[in-house]
Order: C-alpha cells, then structure tokens, then sequence
C-alpha cells in the first residue's frame, strides 16, 4: 500500500498499541504528531523532556504498556538522557524516538545538530537508525520487540528528511517472543538444592514484578517451602506486604527483618534480580549476606548472573516460569526440614522489627558527631522525618501507587510501604536521579485513572522537576497528589558533610523563603503545608478525596526538621587527608 512515512510509522506504532507519547512538541516530529489525533495518540507534551522521559518510566512501570519518548532534534533530544538511562536500570521497556537532523546537512555542525546515536549507546538496551525512508516500519517494529525481549528502553534514530516521503510498504505484524522457563538441568539442580535446604530464602527483585504471575508463582513456591522472602532495593512490591512470610526489603534503610532471616540462609533463591551490588550492602550495621548460603540466581540476562555474588546455580529465563518449574522439581519432604522452627523465627523476627520501626522518632548521629541532636534542640517542635513516614502511613489508601525521589527523606521512608500487588511502588532506581518522584507518578496516573496515587520527593530533588507544575493543570491532565519533604537541605550530601567533611556544609542549602505550596497556587494547584502528624494524615486524606472526586492537584509540603539519616554510600566515603593545604593567599590576584 502506498503511504507517506509519516503514515506508515504511526500505523505501526498502532498496530504496536502505543497510545501515549511524552516530549515537547518540535518542528522534527511535527509530521507525525499533526497525525496523533487522528491516530488515537496522546501527546503529554511538558515542561521539560527529562521529566517527560520520567512520566514515560511511570506509565509503562505501572501499566506495563509501552509508551514512547520523543522530541525535537538536539537539544530536545539530549534532555532525554538521564531518564532513559534510569529506565534502562528500571528495566522499563520504552521506545526512544529521536528525530534527527536532515541527512543532507548532517556533519557541517548545522542547527540542532549531534550525535545522537553515539550519545544513547550507553543508555538503552538497543538502538537503529532508519537508512531508508522504505524501511521505516521494519526498523520501527524491530525497535520496539527489542525493547520488550530485553525490558528496556531502545532507540529509533531519523533523519528529519525521511518524513513526508511516499512509499509503498507492508505494515508489519508485532513478533512476539516467548520468554524462556529455562534450562531442564538448572532447573532441577535448583530444585534440588531447595528441597535439601535447612534454611531457604528468596529474594524477589524485578523481574518478579515484570514477569506475567511473578509474585503468584513466588508466592506458591514460599508457601511451599514456608521460606521467608525479601526484596530487591525499592522493590517493596515485589511479594504481597501483609504475607507472613514477607520479610521486606534488603539494602539501605530496609527491613531488619529480611536482613536478619536471609543472614541464617544457607540456600537463597535470587528470583529476578541482577544482586546489584548497592541492594545487598550493609544496612543498620548488619553485614547480613550469606556468604556461605549456595545461590540460585534467576535473570532474563545471562550476562548478569554471577556478575555481583558467587553462584551455585545460573538460571536465564522468566522469573514466574522458573519459579513454577522450581515448585513442579521439588521433593515432597522440600521444606519440611526444621519448617516449624523456621515460621516461628520469621513471625518472631518480622514482630520485633516491626515493634522497632514503629518506636523509631529519631536519626541516630554517629560517634564523634552532634547533628541530628542539634537538629531537634535547633527546631523541637517541628516533624522529624520518622514521625511523617508514621503520619503517611496513617493515611496511605491500601491501592495506592506511590512513587518516591532520590534523597535523605524519601530513603529513611524505604522500610514503610508495602503493597498488596505488584506495579504500585515507583522509585528512580540504581541510577538515582533527581527529579522523578513528580513526573512518575503523573505517567503513573495517566495509565492508572483510577488508582489514587501518591508522589514523594525531598525538596532539593523536587526542584529539578518543580517546573511540570507549569503543565499538569492543564484541563486534560489528570489530578495527582504530591508531598514534598521540607527541610531546607540537601539531605544526603549534609549527612555526608557531618561524617566526613567536619560539618563544612558546601553547596547543601536551600533557600527558606521557597514555599512550594505557594508555587502550586500560583500554577493554579492547590497547594498546602502541614507541620504535625494530625495535621499531616488529616491534609493527605482531604487530598487523596479531591484527586478521586473533585479532579483536584494537591502538593503537600511537609514541614521538617533537619535530621538525616543514614549516608548512602559508607562504602565509597572516606575522612580526606590534607597533605599540601589549600589557602585563599594563594588564589591568582585579579
């Protein structure tokens, strides 16, 4: 049938299903986009392409539909880095469309020009450029099951000149590829190893959430083996929160619980999940992994296995299909060995944590430094970061979707939600970018009309992103609602100033004239403060009513004290040692 190309791309983007695109509009895409109405394609367009990369992560992490990525040439397209490498870590599969400058002009430094194709290779898990304007819809269609077969963003890079050129083209039918249960040997050695195991645990991560009846399949096998299970690092939706068997999550600021369960392990069932580096390290001073425990590791990536943690079993293949295939291998006696003793310890174990958590007010400072208690004599009256996650919690709906930001008191919140299923729990991921707390929830909203949703950010990091409030009030944005952590720092890098640094606090401080809350206003949002615990659980529930009934945006700016918690990374810091000195005498006269 003979089309122009911008016809044929979006009749392939059709045939794909992708109905959301996310971008700002630019003369380079504008011949598609003239035709995304028509086409049944709605185009967010923002106030920032990073943001709109972020809303993409959260629509398709929620919905787990494709969406696409795409905005003018250059610049434009360069905005797009840091949220398609954070996708990329999120193993979210998005398709990345850069229009490109024209090939007729392209490597004489023209208008809006780069390398665009050099700038992704790092960022995305596939990428193709068209060559010919005839093959628009194989390149097209190819990106797109790429993205799908490896669970992440993939690229199309096109020349602006390959629009508005007739062709004579077949669209093609999506290819869809089964994943793999995998191996029968690995499989059964797997089995094996759990159905001899005193002390088996699993790890979910992921790929349980990705993979179609993941937790399901987990769960059964849990149950089974009555072992507890934990979670990945910002993967609190990896296992039902209310099961018993549910230990929490691992790594920074996480559940003492898992940490201490998984410490007595000596088979652990690593169920789609990279075991990157970060998610394992020491958490509340418990150096809680089990070196001597035999590991199964389950990946849809082989190059990821055994990469971090020594393995004794390698599995590539789907996290539910390898988990049914573990529970149809097991012995009939898989899990009977001390299993009455092991429910006792887990019950015991998560009641103890959860006794803790819920008494814990206050950051512990570390020997030798004073800030935290300085913080509560500075401002005693106010919030500390515990005492909101409490507050929160109060008033979280059980369906909601949250989505949490990069910094110090989104972090000390990690060990609170749980959740009921998966595709409900956002967070910016191993990359740990700024400014995603905002933009995800709104692309979680956009796919999930119906589903309360709640936003997190610190206010260092919600600058970044602070700027969509220009867009979402728009009559066809949904209504969203967004906290933002007050404290008037930049959290993390503080608590590393106290630690390493003699409290020489460069570049940590905001400016304490800011109100976000009156910024929302002045976009026409509501927006409010709250500084107690009452106050705060009675404005989230009023906010939670408006964004279902009344269509209503709220940002909530929570007043807090200046506590911090735990540094990010003790492994990576150390106390600098001055060897030559540094003195203002010796700066160049001007």
């Amino acid at each position: 049938m003979k089309m122009t190309t911008e016809e044929a791309f979006v009749k392939t983007l059709q045939t794909h299903g992708i109905r959301h695109a996310f971008g700002i509009i630019g003369s380079a895409m504008m011949p598609i986009s003239d035709i995304f109405p028509a086409a049944g394609i709605m185009f967010w367009d923002c106030a920032h392409e990073g943001s709109a990369g972020m809303m993409a992560d959260g629509y398709t992490r929620a919905t787990g539909e494709m969406s696409m990525m795409i905005a003018q040439n250059g610049p434009g397209i360069t905005n797009f880095v840091t949220a398609v490498k954070t996708a990329y870590w999120n193993h979210t599969p998005l398709l990345l469309v850069t229009p490109q400058a024209a090939n007729k002009t392209i490597g004489q430094g023209g208008f809006q020009e780069v390398e665009q194709m050099k700038l992704f290779e790092d960022m995305v898990a596939y990428q193709e450029e068209v060559r010919d304007p005839s093959r628009v819809c194989e390149v097209l269609a190819r990106v797109i099951a790429k993205a799908k077969r490896l669970s992440g963003p993939a690229q199309l890079n096109i020349p602006r000149d390959m629009w508005t050129q007739v062709i004579d083209v077949e669209i093609p039918e999506p290819i869809e590829f089964e994943s793999s249960p995998g191996g029968e040997s690995s499989i059964a050695k797997a089995a094996e190893l759990l159905s001899e195991a005193k002390f088996p645990v699993i790890l979910n991560g992921a790929g349980v959430v990705l993979a179609e009846g993941g937790i399901a399949a987990s769960k059964a096998l849990a149950e089974t083996l009555d072992a507890p299970v934990c979670v990945g690092y910002q993967h609190n939706d990896a296992f039902p929160g209310s099961h018993p068997l549910f230990a929490g999550p691992l790594g920074y600021n996480g559940s003492k619980a898992g940490m201490e369960l998984i410490s007595k392990a000596d088979v652990v069932l690593a169920l789609g999940t990279r075991l990157n580096p970060f998610s394992t390290l020491p958490g509340y001073g418990i150096d809680y992994w089990p070196t001597g425990a035999k590991v199964i590791q389950v990946d849809i990536n082989p190059d990821r296995i055994g990469l971090t943690k020594k393995v004794a079993v390698g599995i590539v293949g789907d996290a539910a299909k390898v988990a049914k295939g573990i529970s149809a291998e097991l012995a009939e006696t898989a899990g009977d060995a001390g299993r009455d003793e092991r429910k006792a310890l887990i019950a015991q174990t998560k009641s103890a944590w959860a006794q803790e958590l819920s008494s814990m007010d206050h950051e512990e400072d570390d020997p030798g430094t004073t800030w935290n208690e300085r913080a509560r004599a500075a401002r005693p009256d106010w919030m500390s970061p515990r005492k909101a996650w409490r507050a929160i919690q109060a008033a979280m709906p059980e369906n909601a979707i949250i989505s949490s930001d990069i910094g110090n008191n989104c972090a000390i919140g990690n060990a609170y939600p749980s959740f009921p299923t998966g595709r409900k729990y956002l967070a910016p991921g191993l990359f740990g970018p700024c400014g995603y707390g905002l933009p995800s929830i709104i692309g979680a909203k956009i796919g999930c009309p119906d589903v309360p949703v709640i936003g997190f950010a610190g206010d260092g990091a919600f600058g970044i992103s602070v700027n969509e409030l220009t867009a979402i009030g728009r009559e066809e944005w949904p209504a969203i609602t967004q906290i933002v952590f007050r404290n008037y720092q930049w959290g993390a890098e503080k608590r590393n100033s106290t630690l390493w640094f003699d409290d020489n606090f460069v570049g940590t401080e905001l400016d304490m004239k800011v109100s976000y809350a009156g910024i929302a206003q002045a976009c026409g949002l509501k927006g409010v403060q709250a500084k107690t615990m009452d106050e705060l659980t009675e404005i989230l529930n009023q906010a939670i009513k408006d964004q279902m009934e009344n269509n209503t945006t709220t940002l909530i700016e929570v007043i807090l004290n200046q506590e911090l918690g735990e540094p990010f990374r003790r492994d990576a810091m150390k106390k600098p040692v001055r060897v030559a000195g540094i003195n203002k005498s010796d700066m160049a006269a001007e």
